[in-house]
């Protein structure tokens, strides 16, 4: 995928991990449009770049198909769509107090899995109309999974769960969008410094990056930026979740 003059959706772009994905790409000559639930967020983020900000409930169909066709209308067929949109929430299965709440549990799985989802088929619906490249591209799809998919912790029951799925629908989707030359990848990153973790107490984000073999720091959300970006660029990626830890393995808490 050629990055200048893409015309490349990002979600959860007011901060974090999408916030840097949408500068990298745009100063690799990509047209952003911002999606975050936070508007003026998105708008912030967008606006530092010439592109297009949108308020945006990823879990919602009414507002990804509105704002994904007001793109398509004003703005043009979007190439590539990175998922970055997501919550944590942190309880165990039998607590204290009883059993863990279902309204929870139920709302991470709708941020997390099926709001990476309505975004991916309401894009890939778009991006199926792009005229395609030489080699029949017509567009990249990048979500976030994360290395809690695979080693969830104590108390991680449901983010481990959502980021599960995200990381399982990577390779049917993949398959499944080849015939419109779209490609689906996933990137699982580690202990980032993002606004969550960069929240925490100096003395807990110091052990957290203790326990990373090499580099011994939190992940910059640039990296996760620019491992975006070789996706993007590189047409045989696909169908692939890719871990981005400095070889971390998270213990059970």
């Amino acid at each position: 995928m050629q990055i200048k003059g893409s015309i490349a959706i990002v979600t959860g772009a007011a901060s974090g991990l999408g916030a840097a994905t949408a500068e990298t790409l745009a100063n690799a000559g990509a047209r952003i449009v911002a999606f975050d639930l936070n508007a003026e967020g998105a708008k912030a983020t967008a606006k530092k770049f010439g592109g297009a900000g949108y308020g945006v409930d990823v879990s919602n169909a009414e507002s990804v198909e509105h704002a994904i066709s007001d793109v398509v209308k004003n703005i043009g067929i979007p190439s590539i769509l990175v998922n970055c949109a997501g919550i944590v929430h942190g309880e165990r299965i039998v607590g204290r107090e009883g059993p863990a709440g279902l309204d929870a549990f139920s709302k991470v799985i709708t941020v997390n899995l099926i709001g990476t989802f309505n975004m991916m088929r309401v894009t890939a619906n778009a991006m199926s109309r792009n005229a395609p490249s030489a080699s029949g591209e017509r567009g990249v799809i990048i979500n976030t999974a994360s290395i809690a998919a695979f080693e969830g912790q104590i108390g991680q029951a449901a983010y481990a769960a959502s980021k599960g799925g995200v990381a399982s629908l990577t390779l049917p989707a993949a398959r499944e969008l080849a015939r419109h030359g779209i490609r689906v990848a996933s990137i699982a990153p580690g202990l980032f410094g993002t606004p969550m973790l960069m929240g925490l107490p100096d003395e807990v984000q110091e052990s957290l990056a203790a326990n990373t073999p090499f580099p011994k720091r939190l992940g910059d959300p640039f990296e996760y930026g620019r491992l975006a970006m070789h996706i993007c660029e590189n047409e045989m990626i696909n169908g692939e979740t890719i871990r981005i830890d400095g070889a971390v393995r998270l213990e059970p808490k």
